[in-house]
């Protein structure tokens, strides 16, 4: 039997199973051996990538950071190949409410004192970025403004969502004044009447950034990672067979993968004091 080509998944939701067992469906039908790897959390299947135990993994936008610090301190190359359209172009958005104090002009100045609500300390969206955002503008957590984070399942790299929609309730709640979270979240919150019609506003977002790639180990078999990739850029919304893959998944084609959409979370990494250059956990209080 032909060695599959090992792919690395971390379980955020249940959904994660059904989606990977139709991906190897998919593979299998088009004769391409493939299979996965679920991990609790994306630090061990970076860590995965170096250990020879997948060839590629299903990464976070902070994951594809640490895998490529990781592999540049060992004089070796991290590849991304692939990514979701919907993984393009993204931006977060600072929200408060409607009756909020918060003018229309000059916002992040009038921020001064208020309470901000976060996601997971681990979101590159709702914690990391939006933290420099605000660096940026003169604004320091601590100093100027109280920074509320709603740490849910560490480790996930804030694709399970749990601390924006915390954030959001406790801003519609009035525990505090204002809620980052991504832009996609911020219109599905409203439609699901977390946030109901004409109740908020956004007073701030971030610069354009890019989110999730696959991440090709270093050595891995050049051969497999090519027809992978082939197969995976093939793949069509108009296939009734693979539509409902990609629905699950969140897209409606894969892109070539493109690793200059990440920038501003590299920068936020730093300044934020996350990761080292070598890919090094630095945040003291960060479980997983």
């Amino acid at each position: 039997m032909t060695t599959p080509l090992m792919m690395g998944a971390v379980a955020y939701a249940p959904k994660v199973v059904t989606i990977w067992e139709g991906f190897k469906e998919y593979f299998r039908r088009l004769d391409f051996e493939f299979d996965y790897v679920l991990y609790s959390n994306y630090e061990r299947q970076v860590e995965a990538q170096f250990d020879g135990s997948i060839a590629i993994a299903w990464n976070s936008p902070l994951a594809w950071v640490r895998a490529d610090r990781m592999a540049r301190a060992r004089g070796q190359t991290a590849r991304a190949v692939a990514m979701r359209d919907t993984d393009c172009d993204l931006t977060s958005v600072l929200v408060v409410r409607s009756d909020s104090a918060v003018a229309e002009a000059d916002e992040l100045a009038q921020l001064t004192g208020k309470v901000i609500g976060f996601g997971a300390i681990d979101s590159p969206q709702a914690n990391l970025i939006p933290l420099d955002h605000l660096r940026q503008h003169g604004l320091i957590a601590g100093r100027d403004y109280t920074a509320r984070r709603f740490d849910v399942l560490g480790g996930k790299h804030g694709d399970h969502i749990g601390g924006e929609r915390e954030a959001a309730l406790a801003l519609m709640a009035g525990e505090i004044d204002a809620a980052w979270m991504i832009d996609g979240n911020h219109i599905a919150f409203s439609r699901e009447g977390l946030l109901p019609a004409s109740a908020t506003r956004i007073v701030a977002r971030t610069g354009i950034y890019d989110h999730c790639n696959f991440t090709v180990s270093p050595g891995a078999p050049e051969d497999k990672i090519a027809r992978f990739t082939e197969l995976l850029l093939a793949m069509r919304w108009e296939d009734p067979l693979v539509r409902p893959l990609l629905e699950l998944e969140g897209l409606k084609t894969w892109l070539p993968g493109r690793t200059s959409g990440y920038d501003l979370l590299i920068r936020a990494t730093d300044d934020e004091k996350f990761y080292d250059a070598e890919g090094n956990i630095l945040a003291t209080d960060y479980r997983y």
